[in-house]
């Protein structure tokens, strides 16, 4: 049963959650210098908890509604399959989908009663997400698309950055932006292979209404944003010189970019854009995690 867990939690795709936290350390250290050990390890747990909810409802739910037994299953598409495999582990899952929410949803009010409810416009809308992705959002193409990004991105990374360093800063709102950026195309990406199965049990994203070449067009659109927030955050001085560091990835970018473009309608032929594109977006948010890092300690700061 718990190698069944590991399963639906998806424990190889929170290196994700690990990464946005770190940026988002690596940006209080640049902002202020400093960073509690404590306060760190205690969103990093929130956090964690955070994704394994949502895979964990997105198993279950999915393993409900039959989709898991269509879906041409790749290792960054389609589920986990854990749940076809042993289904009676669909009660546990569900138990630690409820679970994970449950303990978000304490550290998020421990949060706001010892820094300020003003957390709660983040927290809120974050648990809402987790819960809803897979049986609501998932139905409508926009919020599928934004979703993703917003959890990862504006909830998770923007808000870590403002627990740590106690204020809701601009430096905070570009990170945040860019991660959102990213994390929303690797959602959409995703959802390349998985169509005709999506399809038949009523979901509406964007590879659907759309297909997948005019999609291809939203995905080399928010990756090409994704460097433009980077380049405005540097000449606005809301993120510093070192950030352009992240431009080490643009070579990576460029041969996903083409190749998405050349084979999207080609889901077979995807599959290595589709390991190309989890890679590329752990390397920009630690390649600017790196640059802030770097930053703060030249700054003098600390």
């Amino acid at each position: 049963m718990f190698k069944a867990l590991l399963g639906v939690a998806r424990v190889n795709f929170l290196s994700l959650t690990l990464a946005c936290i770190v940026l988002a350390a690596s940006l209080s250290w640049f902002l202020q210098g400093s960073l509690s050990v404590s306060l760190f390890s205690l969103v990093l747990f929130m956090a964690l908890a955070a994704h394994i909810s949502v895979n964990a409802f997105n198993e279950y739910f999915d393993f409900n509604s039959g989709l898991d037994f269509l879906t041409d299953k790749t290792p960054f598409s389609g589920g986990s399959g854990t749940l076809v495999r042993q289904p009676t582990a669909a009660s546990a899952t569900l138990i630690l989908a409820s679970t994970s929410l449950l303990l978000v949803i304490g550290c998020g009010l421990y949060l706001s009663a010892q820094l300020g409810w003003q957390l709660l416009l983040i927290g809120i809308p974050g648990v809402l997400i987790i819960y809803a992705y897979t049986q609501y959002i998932n139905r409508s193409p926009l919020l599928c698309l934004l979703a993703p990004g917003l959890g990862f991105g504006l909830f998770m990374t923007t808000g870590a950055s403002w627990v740590f360093s106690n204020t809701l800063s601009s430096s905070a709102m570009f990170t945040g932006a860019i991660v959102s950026c990213l994390v929303s195309n690797l959602l959409l990406l995703n959802q390349f292979p998985d169509v005709e199965a999506d399809r038949q049990v009523g979901r509406r994203h964007y590879p659907i209404v759309l297909g997948r070449q005019r999609s291809a067009i939203i995905f080399i659109g928010l990756l090409l944003l994704s460097y433009l927030l980077l380049l405005l955050g540097i000449s606005t001085a809301a993120l510093p010189a070192q950030s352009l560091l992240v431009l080490v990835s643009l070579p990576l970018a460029m041969k996903l970019l083409t190749g998405v473009q050349r084979n999207a309608g080609q889901p077979q032929q995807l599959k290595p854009y589709l390991a190309l594109n989890v890679g590329l977006i752990h390397l920009i948010i630690l390649l600017l995690a790196t640059g802030l890092y770097w930053a703060g300690n030249s700054s003098g700061v600390n």
